[in-house]
C-alpha cells in the first residue's frame, strides 16, 4: 500500500501533522476509506520527542524514501536550523525528482526557503522576512510569498505554524485523497466544530 513519510526533528510540533495523519489512515469522513499508510522518518532513524514531550519512534532514517512513498510531509519544529535536518534535504529532493507532493509547515518552511525549493512556487510561511533570514541569498522567492495560513502550488504546500488545519487541507487536496467536497467538509468541521458560536 502507499505511504506517505511525515518528517520528525527533534522538538517536532504535535499539532501540526496531527489532523493530516488520521485523516490520510483512516478516511477524511466517516464510512470513506483510508487514502493510505502514514510512516515516520527521523534524520538517522533514532526516536524523536515533541515539544509536547511526546516520544515517537519512526518507521525510516532519511536515507532514501521508500518505494512505495506517495508524498512527504515536514513537521515544523524548532531544530530545523541544526545540523541533523541536513539530510532531510535530499529527501526533499528525492520526492520532487519522483514527482511527489512536499508539505512543509512553520520552521520546515523555513528549511525549505535554505534549500532554494520555494525559489519558483507560490508559497507561505511564517513570515516572509523570515524565510529571507533563514534562506539569505538561497532564497530569492520573496515574490511568490502569499500571505495566507496555507499555499499549495502544484505539488509543493507550505504553511505557516498555526495554519494546520489549512496545511491539511491543501495536502489532503494535493494528494486527491478524496472528493473535494469531502475535504472541504473534513475542513469545515474542524475548524467550526459541531456548534458555531
Amino acid at each position: 500500500m502507499k505511504e506517505i513519510v511525515i518528517v520528525l526533528l527533534d522538538r517536532f510540533a504535535d499539532w501540526e501533522a496531527a489532523f493530516l495523519a488520521p485523516a490520510l489512515r483512516g478516511g477524511v469522513m466517516p464510512g470513506h476509506p483510508g487514502y493510505c499508510e502514514v510512516k515516520y522518518m527521523t534524520p538517522d532513524g533514532g526516536p524523536a520527542t515533541s515539544l509536547g514531550g511526546l516520544r515517537m519512534t519512526p518507521d525510516y532514517a532519511a536515507d532514501r524514501l521508500p518505494a512505495q512513498c506517495a508524498g512527504v510531509v515536514l513537521a515544523g519544529g524548532m531544530d530545523w536550523d541544526k545540523p541533523e535536518a541536513e539530510k532531510i534535504a535530499g529527501i526533499v529532493e528525492e520526492a520532487r525528482r519522483r514527482g511527489l507532493p512536499v508539505g512543509a509547515i512553520c520552521n520546515a518552511v523555513s528549511f525549505l526557503a535554505v534549500h532554494g525549493f520555494l525559489n519558483e512556487v507560490r508559497h507561505t510561511g511564517n513570515t516572509v522576512e523570515m524565510l529571507q533570514k533563514w534562506g539569505g541569498d538561497r532564497y530569492t522567492g520573496a515574490a511568490r510569498y502569499e500571505e495566507r495560513q496555507a499555499v499549495r502550488d502544484g505539488g509543493m504546500v507550505t504553511a505557516n505554524g498555526t495554519g494546520y488545519l489549512e496545511f491539511s487541507r491543501e495536502y489532503l487536496l494535493a494528494l486527491g485523497a478524496d472528493e473535494p467536497e469531502a475535504i472541504a467538509a473534513w475542513y469545515e468541521f474542524h475548524k467550526q466544530g459541531f456548534y458555531r458560536a
